[in-house]
């Protein structure tokens, strides 16, 4: 569902990710991680045709994304940014309406079937209640359920997610981590929590502006490679309740 091929991207005259070639399975939820600074927020522009690539292609569905019109890519890819913000007075229902747009025109105005597209969105986020709350008003938590509730009113078949789970509380991490793994769409998500990594279908690791590792949670996310990018120390535990692998980590002079 989505290909980088050989992709990389300059700013100027730096390179910021270099050769990333990456396939992401139709359906799949997969998890992105790195350190700060590894090139993670930059494929995902690159995916969501913020950035295009200074070589190599991006192609979705098959298809090159520099051939896709604005409309048909937007009804395609949803893409939820770490930082989003408005200075406009707009509530927590017109933010989510906005998802619409792709879908509509002067011969199909919005109408009943968005608004229930809409209130649904507002549901599986949790955010029914403030629907009529406005933007200035919301926590950071708050926001990035509004952020994700427009993205999945734009019914989108790509979502893409930068750091999702910033500013929620732990109880809120865990509730859009497990929606997003239910989402009948194919899922690339930025992740900083290495053991919410460990829920996705496969990880990529970021280094320094490459992408090093690529497979299942499990075999990639060793303590090995844990060292060597994150330059921390790590083992995995199991829990008791439930059997879950869990990673803790240490500094390594610890």
């Amino acid at each position: 569902m989505i290909r980088l091929e050989e992709a990389s991207w300059r700013a100027g005259q730096t390179a910021i990710v270099r050769d990333i070639a990456l396939h992401v399975r139709r359906g799949e939820t997969f998890g992105l991680v790195g350190p700060n600074g590894s090139g993670k927020s930059t494929v995902l522009r690159l995916v969501a045709g913020v950035l295009t690539p200074s070589t190599g292609r991006v192609r979705l569905d098959g298809i090159d994304q520099t051939r896709l019109s604005r409309r048909r890519a937007a009804r395609m890819v949803a893409f939820v940014a770490q930082q989003a913000d408005t200075a406009e007075r707009v509530t927590v229902r017109d933010a989510v309406e906005l998802g619409r747009t792709p879908w509509l025109s002067m011969l199909r105005p919005f109408g009943p079937g968005d608004d229930r597209i809409v209130a649904h969105a507002l549901a599986r986020v949790g955010m029914s209640d403030k629907a009529g709350r406005y933007w200035q008003g919301l926590s950071g938590g708050e926001r990035q359920r509004v952020h994700l509730a427009r993205a999945l009113a734009q019914e989108p078949r790509i979502l893409l997610l930068d750091e999702p789970t910033n500013h929620l509380d732990i109880h809120q991490q865990l509730s859009i981590l497990r929606l997003v793994r239910k989402l009948e769409v194919t899922a690339l998500v930025a992740l900083h929590d290495l053991n919410q990594a460990l829920e996705c279908d496969r990880v990529g690791v970021m280094q320094a502006g490459r992408l090093v590792a690529c497979g299942p949670p499990a075999e990639i996310l060793t303590p090995d490679l844990i060292a060597r990018v994150f330059a921390v120390r790590a083992n995995y535990l199991t829990d008791p309740a439930d059997g879950h692998r869990l990673i803790r980590f240490a500094l390594s002079e610890d």
